[in-house]
């Protein structure tokens, strides 16, 4: 059976375990990437390291928008257009999507390379976290055009119907950069210098493997110049992905005024500036562990609901939307309990106590606070991300920019804003507001995207054309 009819006839439940497995596999190894380092450093470094990768994280999530942008976008217009039988097209966003995520990976390379010192003070470094910070990011920049491709053209690859490919290119690098960490951080003792350089040439080695894949592509066979950028696919593509691009523009935003909060009202507590930043970093990182899983089950839908809208075929898309949906709520809530059962046991496996000295007590007082409060509202997290993605996948992409953008930008950093102050005013501490900020931002979010989609459902119902553009 060819990839077009199991994605039009297979059962729903078993497509989604074939495209959403390895696609979580492949999310959760990205994620390994910044945990890994963040272990090692947490270990060897301390918690001015972990600071450091903290700051240098908005530049990164850049990275993120836009391997997302261009790598949903591309193979979201690509299934659309296999769904529909244009094929001419399909192979044309394949061709532009490559192209698009090398060349912008390049750019903000050489943005990063320029300008990195006012960009970490930008995203809130501290005079004391700056050394390590840029000891890091000037490696880490060099491998911007890799990662990019590599961790965008996955979308790609998945979307051809190599889901497993895909996530073996991923395994590959993310194994490199674990063992290369050991040894260049723990065995050679290379500090910051050592995660860095392990990272890019695990980064290298993925995106030798997907380049080897983009040379072999199954459904279409792509021509050198269809790797050149037109601006009437370019537009189509970030059409499609600005849901998800914008998503992480808006997580890149808030990490800056978090950072800059945490740096402030940090400052006016016990807790200081670099604890909080320290500790934050840490849980935003392992929060990004389980939020990779519902990404990826949210990337594992996309093919799925893509090629069957163009198809016409409107229960199978709701249907694929609903078994997802209880998938991502199965694993937020197993995510809800962890973390506020084991938050301190978590925490001691990023941190080295001797460096800690005489603060310890008041940084894992502050760690726990971040798991408990800050991640408060896990349960539900995993729907809004399934929702944009859904949004996306079916040709609503001003509803799935929307989506996209509820979260951190309408709710969160608004909250972020007031209610410490809020707090301030009222002689308490207003780094607490900051921590309330996100349960409240994320519940939300959850009921803005429970309202988006039923609204599409009722479309679906009565047959409506749904908009492709």
């Amino acid at each position: 059976m060819s990839e077009e009819n199991i994605l039009e006839k297979e059962d729903v439940g078993k497509l989604l375990r074939k495209f959403a497995i390895p696609s979580v596999v492949s999310m959760l190894v990205i994620s390994l990437y910044n945990i890994v380092d963040q272990f090692f450093i947490g270990q060897k470094v301390g918690s001015l390291g972990n600071a450091a990768t903290n700051v240098s994280f908005p530049i990164m999530t850049m990275c993120i928008a836009l391997m997302l942008t261009f790598g949903i976008g591309s193979s979201a217009g690509f299934n659309i257009n296999m769904g529909a039988g244009n094929k001419k097209l399909a192979k044309k966003f394949v061709g532009c999507g490559f192209g698009m995520l090398f060349i912008s990976g390049t750019v903000i390379a050489i943005i990063t390379e320029l300008f990195l010192p006012q960009l970490l003070m930008f995203c809130g470094s501290t005079k004391s976290i700056l050394p390590f910070a840029v000891e890091y990011m000037r490696i880490i920049a060099i491998g911007f055009p890799f990662v990019i491709f590599a961790n965008g053209g996955a979308h790609l690859v998945r979307a051809d119907g190599s889901p497993v490919y895909s996530m073996l290119s991923n395994m590959a690098g993310a194994i490199t950069n674990t063992i290369l960490d050991y040894i260049f951080v723990m065995k050679l003792d290379m500090g910051m210098t050592g995660a860095a350089i392990a990272t890019v040439i695990g980064q290298v080695v993925s995106f030798v493997i997907v380049f080897y894949y983009m040379l072999h592509y199954k459904t279409v066979q792509i021509e050198f110049k269809d790797l050149i950028p037109k601006l009437n696919i370019v537009t189509k593509i970030v059409s499609y992905g600005m849901a998800q691009g914008l998503n992480q523009l808006a997580m890149m935003l808030v990490q800056v005024v978090i950072n800059k909060s945490l740096k402030h009202y940090g400052g006016l507590s016990v807790f200081g500036p670099d604890i909080p930043l320290s500790c934050l970093g840490v849980v935003m990182k392992i929060n990004q562990l389980y939020f990779s899983i519902c990404i990826g089950i949210s990337q594992g839908m996309q093919p799925i609901a893509s090629f069957n809208v163009g198809a016409g075929k409107f229960d199978r898309v709701k249907k694929v939307y609903k078994r997802a949906f209880m998938v991502n709520m199965f694993i937020s809530c197993i995510a809800f309990v962890v973390f506020q059962i084991f938050p301190r046991e978590i925490m001691e496996m990023f941190s080295n106590e001797k460096q800690l000295g005489g603060q310890i007590e008041v940084y894992y007082q502050f760690a726990v606070l971040c798991f408990r409060v800050f991640l408060l509202a896990t349960f539900v997290n995993g729907i809004q991300p399934l929702s944009s993605t859904f949004c996306t996948s079916v040709g609503e992409s001003t509803k799935g920019t929307f989506l996209s953008l509820t979260r951190q930008f309408l709710y969160f950093m608004p909250l972020i804003i007031v209610l410490p102050m809020v707090l301030q005013s009222m002689e308490k501490d207003g780094i607490y507001g900051i921590l309330y900020s996100a349960p409240i931002a994320d519940f939300l979010a959850f009921v803005t995207s429970i309202i988006v989609v039923k609204i599409i459902f009722k479309k679906f119902d009565s047959q409506m054309p749904i908009n492709k553009g």
